[in-house]
């Protein structure tokens, strides 16, 4: 109530200051126009009289006189009366109403220096206003005397009076409708949703979960706000839930919190900066404005958790065409755009840089290097200096970023910064340095192609710490090192001492942020008919697999065993529609865009075999999707197919198991994807095989619902206890551990000392 009074004083407050303004100024300009209008009147009407006047005056006719100025007092709107003076200020003719301004009027004629020229004012008499008019009656001789016009001035306050009249009124029902409607306004559109939102709180309080979602109009900010909150609150619930059921065990469930307080111990007021070349954050243009987007990446998937967390700064390379825009002086912007919780500093690469570096020795060398998938690797000086090049300028922004800073932790993300390592300890011996490789680690004879493979080695070892996802890609690593430069390798340790310098490698496999909050049931989401009728298909049944477009990837084969699973069972052809949801990737190298025209045709013909007019075997979705685009089709799909050749880990395996919180559904995963170390309770296939692949997906698509949810299950309670949290902690735990060696030699140092042990 005292809130609805404040509010109502307010209005009429503000809207009484505003009628104030506007009816003074009103006020003013219309007392100005009838003055003026008054003025003018008296000035035609001595000029209309003037001649008669003067004419009787001189021949003496003080009747005619008296009667002339009687017929013009009468005739004439708001004249009061009329007066003829003499030379001697005599009266000499002068209307029955001129007697109670007399003495004001010879008051006036007095104060004038000369009588010579007109003259006029307002006066007040007997407390009327009355406006005075004194013109002189000129012959050809010169003046003969003066005629005085008297008009009531009284209406012109009349009429002021009745604007302010006029206006108050008007205030008065303007203001008190406004007032009702922003009760009503604030009643309707505040007050209920309002309290609907607190009911929503109380319902996140007492029971966990809400019955109703908050409007999301109004007070969109503020939900967004309660949501982040209720998320938390819902996470150290179900946190707390769990670790009672697993305390026994002596297991612990890792969430952001969690994370957050380890590294608060572990870091200690030390730095934390990631690197990687892809940004987590792009600014790009869309129509006139800036639009801020994640792009499409496995890396960015797992480690954006992790910054969100801990907090630090990432360093990777702007490649949004409005990342220029959008940074400060020193190249950073904070993000996420909407949740600042981390400082993203940009590097700027040249068209040839990012040719040579990325598209060339980064993706046509490295990348077929380290994957076992048929394709041969490409290798040219030039792509090598591209990429020496830019791993220097990383380094630059790296220190630049630690300057200053006690022992800060760097984490190298990837393949595209073999060199990364050595040249940060180079400048920063202090500093404690880990890299992440992605990728597979190949056996030594595949990576001895490369030429360069000493000085990569040699980069890679200037970090404390090497992680890969699986031991079998450690113990590919040492291998190499063991053939390609002169070290000392502790095998029982799995570490390296090259130059001085001592290098730890390890498995840590990576995996997504998936704590005991997202076990919990979620709304419905939309079925694989409602799916599939925005495409104009329909079918009972759908699959899903989610890839960039590569080669590693194996989409074409994943095809051929759909096409043999319809020709295996065709009962299912006319229900069972496969979304492969693929985004085109490094296209500006030729093998890509080959493979993106592969990948249609072998849809295309495939479809042409056994489509009808509503349905298709294989509905090829080509185009980025985002997070939010892809989790509808993990949530209706009966069945996910991961089919890697070669692959780290494959992130996509473990999207789609924590998408089924229902405990159903079924993941046919490649063996030669890392994510089949931990999986596997999937149903493993070689995607070689196409036979193999083929009864793989009639079996998921028939598996009993009790072995699916036990399947799944068991999947989600080891994404659980191994989410990308206790990755994190993993890592970094290990690389705060580490003993600071020796200033690591130069680089070239190291080059010459390779050669086979």
């Amino acid at each position: 109530m005292k809130i609805n009074l404040t509010i109502i004083l307010s209005i009429l407050l503000a809207a009484g200051l505003v009628a104030l303004g506007f009816t003074s100024w009103q006020a003013y300009q219309e007392r100005q126009r009838l003055q003026i209008d008054l003025e003018r009147r008296a000035a035609l009407l001595g000029e209309s009289i003037n001649d008669g006047l003067v004419a009787q005056l001189e021949k003496g006719r003080d009747k005619t006189l008296r009667h002339t100025i009687d017929r013009v007092a009468r005739t004439s709107s708001r004249l009061a009366g009329l007066a003829v003076y003499d030379l001697r200020d005599s009266i000499v003719a002068a209307t029955d109403g001129m007697g109670p301004y007399r003495a004001r009027m010879a008051e006036f004629r007095s104060r004038q220096p000369s009588q010579d020229s007109a003259a006029a004012t307002f006066l007040r008499a007997d407390e009327r206003r009355f406006y005075l008019y004194l013109r002189p009656l000129s012959a050809e001789a010169g003046r003969i005397g003066t005629l005085a016009a008297v008009y009531d001035a009284g209406y012109i306050s009349q009429q002021i009076r009745e604007i302010w009249k006029g206006s108050f009124i008007r205030w008065f029902v303007q203001a008190l409708v406004a007032a009702l409607v922003t009760l009503l306004v604030i009643r309707w559109s505040i007050m209920r949703p309002l309290n609907r939102l607190v009911d929503w709180m109380k319902d996140i309080r007492t029971l966990g979960q809400s019955r109703r979602q908050p409007p999301p109009a109004f007070f969109e900010p503020l939900k967004q706000e309660v949501d982040r909150i209720a998320e938390s609150i819902a996470e150290a619930r179900a946190t707390a839930a769990e670790e009672v059921k697993l305390r026994a065990t002596a297991e612990a469930i890792w969430t952001p919190e969690r994370l957050k307080e380890e590294m608060r111990q572990l870091l200690d007021s030390r730095a934390l900066v990631a690197v990687s070349n892809r940004e987590p954050y792009m600014h790009v243009h869309r129509g006139k404005s800036v639009e801020c987007i994640v792009p499409a990446s496995g890396l960015v998937t797992a480690m954006e958790p992790v910054l969100k967390a801990c907090g630090g700064t990432w360093v990777a390379a702007g490649m949004g065409d409005a990342d220029r825009e959008t940074v400060d002086g020193k190249d950073e912007v904070r993000v996420p755009p909407d949740d600042p919780r981390y400082t993203l500093r940009r590097v700027w690469m040249s068209k040839e840089e990012e040719e040579g570096f990325y598209y060339g020795f980064s993706n046509e060398g490295l990348w077929p290097l380290c994957h076992v998938a048929h394709a041969r690797p490409i290798f040219r000086i030039d792509d090598w200096r591209y990429y020496q090049e830019v791993n220097a300028r990383f380094a630059d922004a790296v220190v630049e970023v630690i300057g200053g800073l006690d022992q800060p932790l760097i984490l190298v993300q990837d393949y595209h910064f073999a060199l990364l390592p050595r040249l940060i300890k180079q400048r920063r011996p202090d500093a404690r340095v880990a890299i992440f490789w992605h990728i597979p680690w190949p056996n030594p004879e595949s990576f001895g192609i490369c030429p360069w493979q000493k000085e990569l080695l040699y980069g890679m070892l200037g970090a404390d710490l090497i992680g890969f996802h699986t031991q079998y890609h450690c113990n590919n690593f040492l291998e190499t090192v063991d053939r390609a430069l002169e070290s000392q390798i502790a095998w029982e340790h799995f570490s390296v001492r090259i130059a001085g310098h001592s290098t730890l490698v390890k498995p840590f496999p990576i995996s997504i942020a998936f704590t005991p909050r997202d076990l919990e049931p979620r709304e419905a989401q939309p079925t694989a008919a409602e799916l599939l009728k925005d495409h104009g298909l329909k079918a009972d049944l759908i699959g899903v697999g989610v890839d960039r477009i590569d080669y590693t990837k194996g989409i074409v084969e994943r095809f051929l065993a759909i096409e043999r699973f319809l020709e295996r069972y065709p009962a299912y052809q006319g229900r069972f529609t496969f979304v492969e949801l693929g985004a085109p990737s490094r296209t500006h190298i030729k093998r890509y865009a080959d493979m993106v025209g592969d990948v249609e045709t072998e849809a295309e013909r495939i479809n042409w075999r056994f489509k009808t007019k509503t349905w298709r075997p294989i509905l090829f979705l080509k185009k980025h999707h985002s997070h939010q685009e892809i989790q509808p089709w993990y949530q209706a799909a009966q069945v996910c197919l991961v089919t890697s050749l070669h692959d780290g880990m494959n992130l996509v395996a473990k999207e789609y198991i924590a998408a089924r919180n229902a405990n159903d559904g079924a993941l046919v995963l490649s063996r030669f994807a890392g994510a089949a170390r931990e999986m596997r309770d999937a149903l493993i296939v070689n995607p070689y095989d196409i036979e193999q692949t083929a009864e793989s997906i009639r079996y998921a698509l028939e598996m009993p619902v009790a072995e699916q949810a036990e399947r799944m299950q068991h999947m989600r309670q080891q994404l659980v206890s191994h989410n990308i949290y206790l990755w994190a902690a993993d890592l970094i735990r290990e690389l705060s551990a580490v003993r600071l060696s020796a200033r690591p030699a130069p680089a070239d140092q190291g080059a010459e000392e390779g050669g086979a042990t």
